[in-house]
């Protein structure tokens, strides 16, 4: 008996029990589909942590000001603070420095008033932090160093204001009852949870007019957070070590304390990309038992087709069959079942995946779906192996049984 032989043998017996034979698959089919979901969920969760990482920059080291315990003279990070970091003879690594600080303020257009989040900004903020503009231009460093009483709007921000995210520029909106000149608004970076600072609804203004109007309260040139944009992400470990050495000599602060807390944004990333992936391989395992149970399933019902045809196992001996004939017989029609129930299941997994998906973008909390060819293969050769592996003891079975045990058989 040649392969194409066996297999129409296969699909011929298979057929002739279809009810049974799908209610085998069922097990299958489930097994891979829970696999394929879990697998291509969890590597979709793990592209959206880099995609948010990206748009933010996997280059960035973040500073603030929070001191050890012992610490008993604590500073603020300053203005000074970040133009020491700037300097090129200490720091070549650094491409640049921006600094910022952060308030909530009341703003208004008209009659419409809304409380939100002022960002007084440095001019390089804009680049450090990977913004980009739908209309106007950013704050400039002419500005900066004026005092100037202009503002750039996030979208969000933007679209609460006007109810409309273009034709903005020029329009004039107040804070804390001052005016202020838009000359710019921002595109919608999206909720990316793995920046400190969210621009979609915040209005920026320049750091310098942001203490002056609203927080002439501090400390002069005091900053809430300084962030620094690293030019390759090899060179970060040391440059922040370099960083908070730097920082503790200037606050004078003893050896082996710090008041100033640094935060790669690159660590954040491995870690959460460790976590995803334990997760994936968890959910993969659990859902990898049930297909273990559809193997067993296979093994079940192999048995109870053995039992069934044996008069078939012995006259088909009797007239010249041999043993590896029926070996392949049975063995193929197991891999059979096994194989379409895996191409379901693929099938099955993709339109779960696609379902979820819908609904996550749908709620405002997007995942996406990444189903790869490596994991197709990988369900494709596992309900195959399983159909291998499940028929085999039922298919030697039939193999072993003599023409005359088979033939007297009831």
């Amino acid at each position: 008996m040649n392969i194409l032989q066996a297999v129409k043998e296969a699909l011929e017996s298979l057929s002739a029990n279809k009810l049974r034979s799908g209610l085998t698959m069922l097990g299958i089919i489930i097994g891979v589909a829970a696999v394929i979901a879990m697998i291509s969920l969890g590597r979709g969760v793990e592209a959206s942590v880099n995609d948010q990482l990206a748009g933010v920059g996997s280059t960035l080291i973040t500073l603030f000001a929070m001191p050890d315990r012992e610490v008993r003279n604590p500073q603020p990070l300053t203005l000074s603070d970040a133009e020491a970091l700037m300097d090129a003879a200490h720091f070549p690594e650094v491409q640049a420095v921006a600094a910022e600080i952060n308030l909530n303020a009341s703003v208004s257009f008209g009659t419409i008033n809304t409380a939100t989040s002022i960002l007084g900004v440095t001019a390089n903020y804009k680049d450090v932090q990977n913004l980009h503009l739908n209309e106007g231009d950013f704050i400039h460093e002419e500005q900066v160093l004026g005092q100037s009483a202009v503002a750039v709007l996030g979208a969000r921000a933007a679209k609460t204001l006007f109810e409309r995210e273009a034709g903005i520029v020029g329009e004039t909106i107040r804070i804390d009852g001052q005016p202020y000149r838009v000359i710019g608004v921002l595109r919608s970076r999206g909720s990316g949870g793995l920046s400190f600072t969210q621009t979609d609804n915040a209005v920026l203004i320049p750091i310098t007019t942001a203490k002056l109007r609203l927080a002439p309260e501090r400390v002069r040139g005091e900053v809430d957070l300084i962030t620094v944009q690293v030019r390759s992400a090899s060179q970060i470990k040391a440059v922040s070590e370099r960083i908070t050495e730097t920082l503790r000599i200037r606050h004078n602060i003893p050896v082996g304390l710090s008041d100033v807390t640094v935060f790669v944004q690159k660590d954040v990333l491995d870690a959460l990309n460790q976590i995803t992936s334990v997760l994936t391989v968890f959910l993969g395992g659990i859902a990898a038992i049930s297909l273990l149970v559809g193997g067993i399933g296979i093994m079940n019902i192999m048995l109870v087709s053995v039992s069934e045809r044996t008069r078939e196992i012995g006259l088909r001996k009797a007239v010249g069959a041999r043993r590896r004939d029926i070996l392949m017989q049975f063995l193929t029609e197991s891999v059979l079942l096994s194989l379409v129930g895996g191409m379901l299941g693929i099938l099955t997994g993709w339109m779960i995946g696609a379902v979820i998906q819908l609904i996550s973008t749908q709620s405002g909390s997007p995942i996406r779906f990444a189903l790869n060819v490596d994991a197709i293969l990988l369900a494709t050769i596992t309900s195959s192996a399983i159909g291998i592996f499940f028929g085999l003891y039922p298919a030697n079975r039939a193999a072993g049984l003599t023409p005359v045990e088979a033939l007297r058989s009831e």
